[in-house]
Order: C-alpha cells, then structure tokens, then sequence
C-alpha cells in the first residue's frame, strides 16, 4: 500500500520580487515587520516542517495572517515555495514538471474551500462530477459516482437543483461530494466549515469524522477555531506568524501549552471533551468497581458513565476486556477543571 502522508520539511514562503534574497535573513532572526519595512517583502512561511499521517486527520490552525491558507497552497502547489519541499510518496511536490503537477491535482488531491466554489450554471450532479469530466471519465461513470456520494451527504433528491437553490450547509455537502467524487488520496480543507452556522457547521464536523471513518483518507483541514480543531484533528499544528509554535495530539496541547500563546488559546477548552481516562488513571486494578470504561474515552464520558452508575471509580479496560487502571470520580473532576498531573 502507497504511503499517503505528507512531509513538510524547511518551507519558507516570502512574497515578493525577490523573495530568495532574503531567506537567510530571516532565518537569523529577521521578524516579519522588519522584512516588511525595510525591504518590501512579506513573510508568509518560515521554516515550516510537518509531518502529516496518512489517513488522519492534520489540523492547521492560527489565526487570520498566521500563514495557515497559504501553507495549505503548497501542498498541491497553487502557490509557488520560495525554499523548501513537500514530500509525497517520495516526490518533492514543488519540482514536479508542469504535466506531472497537473495529473498531482487531478488524480492526488482534492480541495474543498469556505466559499464552496460552486459552478452556478451547473446542477448539483454537474457540479460534483466535474473533476471526473476534466479527468476524462465517461459521463455514466461519473454520474453514478456522484450520485453516490452526493446520497452519502444527505443530498439524495437534490441532483438537479441549482446552487442558488441551495442553503450554504446545502451548497458545503456539494464541494464535498464533489471532493469525494474524485476518490483523490490526498483531501484539503481550508476553512471549509467556516462561513456556516454553528449548527450547521457542526452537523458538517460530524458528517466528515463518519466518512473518515470509512475512508481513511489524508486530509489537511485549516481553521481559526480551536473547538473544531480539537475535534476533528488527530494532530493540530498552530501557527503565528508564518511560523509553527506548537504541533501535537489535542490533548498534549491542551495539557502542555508550549507559551503564553498557545496557553490563552486552550484556558478556555472544554478539557473534559479532550482529556483522556488513560492520562489521568493510576495503575492497578480497583477490586470493589463494578463499572468498565473503555481505554481513550473521553473524561466527559467517564464522568456521565460514574454519575448514571452512582460508583465513585471505575476500572479501565483495553480492546480485550483486560483492566489497565482505574479512576475516580474525584480525579475525574478535577481533572475536567484543573491542570491534570501526570
């Protein structure tokens, strides 16, 4: 099997007409507002390295002007890197020749945006095979490609109605469909579920962790929004400034902010739909618990399973069945609403 995970290694991304002069510059300390003001140019990346798994999910957040969009751009190259590589399946993406870039994004990638770039003329159905039409697929294929997927989005009934016709949760289920349609390895979000309501926008969170789990594809998905990154992202990187301050698990992030930044950004996390039993439970087995928590529930889960049972500990069990630890409702709490030791 291909290995479809993603390596970032060394990228700088400077704008301006001579973007490579001043590389070295900032790489001994140049900050963004003095490349700005004394020589005209903006630093939109430095020294991004980022190890991307194959079939999870790699959250990239930061807020506006962090570099997270542009960092995106690079990985199927719509923007042009002033140093560095993005490695995929042992090719370097920024020296792929013209041809192979465009079979890259044609067969390899596929990308779904906030403002759903939808084509108005075109239907539902139009709109989410048109990635099979420009890889030259006959149009029966493609129709009952994207008739499935645009049913496993909930759009079954929809084929001929027009964006226009379409709210925007409507309109994102298209872009995706039409992402999905393409069977790509490699699918890019950027800020996909951004402009929808909360509603909406969390019922789309759940509708692309349900695919994933059939899928398993490797997907980049960019956001400003911490509570969606900590549920979708297996890993999370933050940046600020073009630069990456901290990439890990939600939850060492959560339990280990790396600065003040990083720390104002989590204080106010829902710890509890983030902590796992695993950190916080002690070793042994507690003989008079009478109730079983699977090992990597979360400690909002553990707590309501405690409450409903009325036990005050419970054991922690892996896939076997087998005890591993165990917890209390007490270290539970705490842990829910102060740093966790561990």
């Amino acid at each position: 099997m291909a290995d479809n995970s993603i390596d970032v290694r060394g990228l700088y991304k400077i704008f301006g007409a001579n973007g490579k002069k001043y590389v070295e510059a900032v790489q001994n300390g140049m900050s963004k507002d003095e490349l700005n003001a004394k020589h005209g140019h903006v630093l939109g990346l430095k020294d991004i390295n980022i190890h991307m798994p194959q079939a999870k999910i790699q959250v990239i957040m930061g807020l506006s002007g962090s570099g997270k969009s542009t960092l995106i751009r690079h990985i199927n190259r719509l923007i042009e890197p002033t140093v560095g590589e993005v490695i995929y399946q042992g090719e370097d993406v920024c020296k792929m020749s013209e041809s192979d870039l465009r079979e890259f994004r044609r067969h390899k990638t596929a990308m779904v945006f906030q403002k759903f770039a939808l084509l108005p003329h075109r239907t539902v159905i139009t709109n989410a095979l048109y990635g099979l039409e420009l890889q030259g697929i006959g149009n029966a294929d493609a129709e009952e490609r994207a008739r499935h997927w645009l049913k496993r989005v909930g759009l079954d009934g929809y084929e001929d109605r027009y964006p226009n016709e379409l709210s925007g949760g409507m309109q994102q289920r298209v872009g995706l469909a039409r992402a999905l349609t393409n069977d790509a390895d490699i699918l890019l979000m950027d800020e996909a579920f951004s402009a929808l309501d909360p509603l909406i926008r969390t019922d789309m969170q759940t509708i692309l962790l349900e695919l994933q789990e059939e899928l398993h594809k490797t997907i980049v998905f960019i956001t400003h929004d911490l509570d969606e990154a900590l549920r979708l992202g297996d890993r999370i990187a933050i940046l600020r400034d073009g630069a990456v301050i901290q990439q890990g698990t939600g939850q060492e992030i959560v339990l280990n902010p790396a600065d003040a930044y990083i720390s104002d950004f989590v204080k106010e996390v829902n710890r509890g739909r983030v902590i796992r039993v695993d950190t916080i439970m002690e070793s042994g087995t507690n003989g008079s618990a009478s109730v079983a928590i699977p090992s990597g529930s979360r400690l909002e889960d553990a707590a309501k399973l405690l409450s409903d049972s009325g036990e005050a500990s419970a054991n922690i069990v892996d896939g076997e069945g087998a005890s591993i630890g165990s917890i209390s409702m007490k270290s539970t709490i705490e842990a829910m609403v102060t740093p966790a030791k561990h």
